[in-house]
């Protein structure tokens, strides 16, 4: 199939000018959501994509590993607004702002989006041969909350990493966006026992440069201040006496229960789930996208911890293994993740399966849930449901989609969407502003041909697993309405024309002049 077919119909006149003269009803109940929205209209006003050209297999996750790796190496940090953080944090860069897109947004608009004339735009699209047998679409307008448009809205789909949504709100909801992962040192009552204790942060780096380093939570300076803290309490690897009884190191990997193997099995895309990893268990250089991964993250993470304590003078025995940090250890030193927001955006824009499982948990945990697959799973649901969101058919058996078990319908993933814009919940707001940015960030870098009336102003999670694709998120249309949609296909056998369709179906809404 000739991938510039699902375009060759929306190609019409859209002046820049159009562009700019974006409208907004003055009665628009989120209008604080439109600041997540102006950092994506910019860049989309400012530049051209790049069009598709990776290729290659197609991986569990569900992107091209060509294409995962190209977006890892070129994609732009962020995408989201970082703002807003902790006084004298340090955070990921953030996007670039709007001022004359918002200006225009707040414009008085002509009416609220109509849902024919998107079914106008949309139709022809879905019918589209590369996409599957099962097919459901959902359009909701943000202001309102109003359905505009509906094709097998309630039908449970495999939805692939736009589980990822679900994952973020619910987290986000439980432990609430300020929230941190900890790792911390201790010692042992009574002994020369140090123990590394892993809070379930998969960001946690032993990195001493480059990207995802400055703002994270650092393996080497948890070495600094620990071997300082050692000293302090008379444990001086200068002192002879100390010299002839080293320090021993164990590790605590006990926060999380069950099974760390994922159903999928060894993969690149995952590493076992511990509660202790460093750099997400990664044997290379890499901060996204698949890569080799190590069997045994906690071991890895603490022999690391090692070796940095030895070269700042501690004398570590050669035996390092697995303990139970005891109630009454002595605290020696931690170090704590970004803010949870932060990680939810990392985690959407990359499409990162790790963080993915921690935040599971960490839902689980404020729950009161077991810190596994099957508690993940259960506090999911449970914080959803909380939120008097749609239900009906969803199964969640992990948080990163990976389990083609999930079960999602359309109608939920636009409600989540549209949920997480809501100015009433500011706390799910990076539910939105992590989504990557059509043509500029995360896994939609290489997608949305150049000229696309979408580049730019789609914000979406991708999701594609062999014979699975589907796109959710949100787009600002020529009217200056914010709407989220959901669409989802199963049984594909053309997976390039398949995205294409989809990323088609976004561009004609964002193109639309969709106002009743």
């Amino acid at each position: 199939m000739d991938e510039r077919t699902p375009w060759q119909w929306l190609r019409r006149p859209l002046p820049l000018l159009r562009r700019l003269a974006v409208e907004s009803s003055g009665r628009f109940r989120t209008a604080r959501t439109w600041q997540v929205t102006t950092g994506s209209a910019a860049v989309g006003l400012a530049v051209a994509a790049v069009a598709v050209t990776a290729a290659g297999p197609w991986d569990s996750s569900g992107q091209r590993t060509a294409e995962r790796h190209l977006a890892a190496s070129r994609e732009a940090g962020g995408g989201a607004d970082h703002a807003g953080g902790a006084p004298g944090e340090r955070a990921p860069g953030a996007a670039p702002s709007a001022p004359a897109v918002l200006a225009g947004l707040h414009a008085p608009a002509r009416g609220g989006p109509g849902g024919k004339a998107l079914a106008d735009v949309l139709d022809p699209v879905l019918k589209d041969r590369a996409l599957g047998p099962e097919r459901a679409a959902v359009v909701v307008d943000v202001a309102t909350g109003k359905r505009l448009y509906g094709k097998r809205a309630d039908d449970a789909l495999t939805p692939a990493s736009t589980t990822k949504i679900a994952t973020a709100v619910a987290a986000l909801s439980a432990a609430g966006p300020d929230h941190r992962l900890t790792t911390s040192t201790v010692l042992q009552p009574d002994s020369r026992e140090v123990v590394l204790v892993g809070g379930g942060d998969p960001t946690l780096t032993a990195r001493e440069e480059g990207r995802y380093v400055e703002g994270y939570a650092s393996l080497r300076e948890l070495a600094d201040d620990t071997a300082r803290a050692l000293r302090k309490r008379g444990k001086d690897p200068k002192d002879p006496k100390d010299r002839k009884d080293p320090v021993r190191l164990s590790y605590d990997d006990t926060r999380y229960t069950g099974p760390s193997r994922h159903p999928i099995g060894p993969n690149e895309n995952i590493t076992p789930v511990s509660a202790l990893m460093a750099d997400e268990g990664r044997l290379d250089d890499s901060t996204s996208g698949p890569a080799p991964r190590t069997e045994d993250p906690a071991g890895d993470a603490a022999r690391k911890f090692a070796d940095l304590l030895r070269a700042r003078g501690v004398d570590v025995r050669a035996d390092i293994g697995p303990a139970k940090a005891s109630p009454r250890a002595a605290r020696l030193a931690r170090t704590s993740s970004p803010a949870l927001s932060v990680l939810v955006e990392r985690m959407l824009t990359h499409s990162d399966n790790d963080i993915a499982e921690a935040l599971a948990r960490e839902t689980a945990r404020a729950s009161g849930e077991p810190l596994s697959f099957a508690g993940g799973s259960r506090a999911i649901r449970d914080r959803l449901e909380k939120l008097d969101l749609p239900l009906a058919g969803a199964e969640f058996a992990d948080g990163s989609g990976l389990d083609r078990e999930d079960r999602l319908t359309a109608e939920l993933l636009a409600a989540l969407l549209a949920r997480a814009a809501d100015r009433d919940h500011p706390e799910l707001r990076s539910a939105v502003t992590g989504l990557p940015v059509a043509g500029f960030t995360g896994t939609l870098v290489n997608r949305y041909p150049q000229g696309s009336p979408g580049t730019g102003l789609v914000r979406a999670k991708t999701g594609t697993l062999t014979g699975v694709n589907t796109l959710a998120g949100t787009v600002v249309t020529a009217d200056g309405r914010l709407l989220a949609f959901a669409f989802m296909t199963t049984g594909t056998t053309d997976p390039s024309g398949a995205q294409a369709a989809l990323d088609a179906m976004a561009s004609a809404a964002a193109a639309c002049g969709c106002s009743a």
